[in-house]
């Protein structure tokens, strides 16, 4: 998957915004000021990093070799993804929307309304 894949996608997420609070080589995805995705421009192919119940988190490890730890993450609640193309693009999706749905679902009940009041979520 390249970047412009999947920047799209995550451009779609309401409130998402992209930003580089590490430099030009991390491009961060927040909702309401918290990160749900960073992709790591630097490598080929592209890492991109996904907040993930930890069950679940170690299960996605166990099936696809190119989902690894969150690297420099908490490794529970982080997974690191290589776009090499051996995860099917509706799995990153899912990934991806799981992520958003987890770091909307730990937002301040105020940030939550804020959000849905905007029509964006």
């Amino acid at each position: 998957m390249d970047l412009k894949t999947i920047s799209d996608y995550l451009d779609q997420k309401p409130g998402a915004t992209p930003d580089f609070p590490f430099g030009p080589d991390a491009m961060v995805y927040k909702v309401m000021g918290k990160m749900f995705a960073l992709i790591s421009l630097e490598n080929t192919p592209l890492r991109m990093n996904l907040k993930c119940d930890p069950d679940h988190a170690l299960a996605l490890r166990s099936m696809y070799q190119s989902v690894l730890p969150g690297y420099h993450m908490n490794k529970n609640h982080w997974n690191t993804l290589v776009l090499d193309g051996t995860v099917p693009a509706d799995h990153i999706f899912e990934m991806v929307d799981d992520s958003y749905k987890l770091v909307v679902r730990g937002l301040k009940k105020a940030d939550r309304e804020k959000l849905s009041r905007s029509g964006q979520e």
